[in-house]
């Protein structure tokens, strides 16, 4: 069973890689590392870090060295983050070590959003149905796009032979996702933030056309009902049940119900030519939730064409942990790993006991491992709840 924690390699800078491997495998008690290998911009509170704490990593970089044959012509390339440059590669040490530290490594990718590439190629970025670019997410019908989360993914596996990559946003992202001093005087709802997100730039219209999907309809219908969001004096849901329904609401509009239903071809394709261009000594799996649907994700075909899913559940009670992982379960071709990803924050979890029983739940309903979320960010005396919650799995 695998029992891993996410980690970010400035924790490893600041603690050194010795004290982190054996604080994982000792008092966490899980045995891999789930190491940030391409990571946006945030800030940190670092509660354990001897250096610092608080730290504002570089926008949309990642945290390894590339292989510069492998980008010949490419049009989106990444930036190799200072931190690599200046202070040394984490994730070639890990692999390196990893017998040593008996850690398995993760790589812990995110593939679209990245604020830094989209304000650098525009034309990448996912538009709303007025065509107002989200600079924040790279579009998965952008050729470009696909070929630079493609080509990362390759370059990472085919140089450093991690054991696993986890691809984190390979789908359209959500309107709302703290973009720095956002502003909504309108009071969106989870519909209207859908509708916002959904993509009609012109490699999306072409993409499904050739499907034979009428995007420019779909358009045309979004673009309505979002003007009458911004007219409406408060807040209104045009569909109380929206979350719960996915695709099926939309059947009185079949033109938007067809579009919604398309969005998943690119995301799974994305991930299947992912997967295919991977060094095979890799295994690639999907970073997911269970409304997935919304991101035009479809958990069952991406673990068909990948090896595996991580489903955050991370603020769930222990039955709601167990309901979300046995529908993946149930959902999901035989034999694929299944993950379960886990959030010790507080005040999500309050006690060892609080995590110990997700874990269980998780476990009990069909996962085959947890992440746990995350090494640098929570005080130390939580890796007990975390060495518990392993604990109790193992038994």
């Amino acid at each position: 069973m695998l029992l891993s924690m996410w980690t970010y390699p400035w924790d490893v800078l600041d603690l050194d890689l010795d004290t982190v491997a054996a604080e994982l495998r000792d008092r966490a008690r899980v045995n891999g590392i789930s190491l940030a290998t391409s990571y946006h911009a945030g800030r940190f509170l670092q509660p354990r870090s001897p250096r610092r704490k608080a730290y504002f990593p570089e926008d949309g970089t990642i945290y390894f060295q590339p292989t510069a044959s492998r980008w010949e012509g490419v049009t989106i390339r990444p930036k190799v983050a200072d931190l690599v440059t200046d202070s040394g590669d984490v994730l070639r040490d890990l692999v390196r070590k990893r017998d040593r530290t008996g850690l398995t490594v993760q790589c812990w990718t995110v593939c679209l959003h990245n604020t830094r590439l989209g304000m650098l190629y525009p034309h990448a970025c996912t538009r709303n149905a007025f065509g107002d670019p989200n600079y924040y997410s790279l579009c998965p019908s952008n050729p470009d796009a696909r070929a630079y989360a493609i080509t990362l993914v390759a370059d990472l596996t085919a140089s450093y032979k991690p054991d696993i990559v986890e691809l984190e946003t390979i789908g359209f992202m959500g309107f709302a996702h703290e973009y720095h001093h956002e502003k909504d005087g309108v009071g969106l709802t989870a519909e209207d933030d859908f509708l916002l997100s959904l993509c009609f730039c012109d490699s999306c219209i072409a993409r499904a056309a050739a499907a034979g999907v009428d995007g420019a309809a779909a358009r045309r219908t979004v673009r309505s009902w979002i003007v009458e969001t911004c007219d409406r004096p408060v807040p209104a849901a045009r569909w109380p049940d929206f979350a719960k329904r996915g695709p099926d609401l939309f059947a009185a509009t079949p033109e938007v119900e067809a579009y919604v239903r398309w969005r998943f071809e690119p995301v799974t394709s994305l991930a299947a030519e992912i997967r295919a261009a991977a060094d095979p000594a890799s295994q690639i799996h999907v970073l997911d939730i269970d409304d997935g649907w919304l991101s035009g994700c479809d958990l069952a075909a991406q673990a068909a064409v990948t090896d595996g899913i991580t489903l955050c559940v991370y603020a769930r009670p222990p039955e709601a942990v167990a309901a979300g992982v046995a529908k993946a379960r149930a959902a999901m071709p035989v034999g694929k790993s299944l993950r379960a990803g886990l959030r010790v924050f507080w005040p999500e979890v309050a006690s060892a006991g609080d995590v110990a029983a997700r874990a269980t739940a998780a476990i009990q309903a069909g996962a085959t491992g947890i992440n746990f979320y995350n090494y640098g960010l929570i005080p130390a005396a939580r890796l007990d709840w975390v060495g518990a919650a392993s604990d109790a799995v193992r038994a």
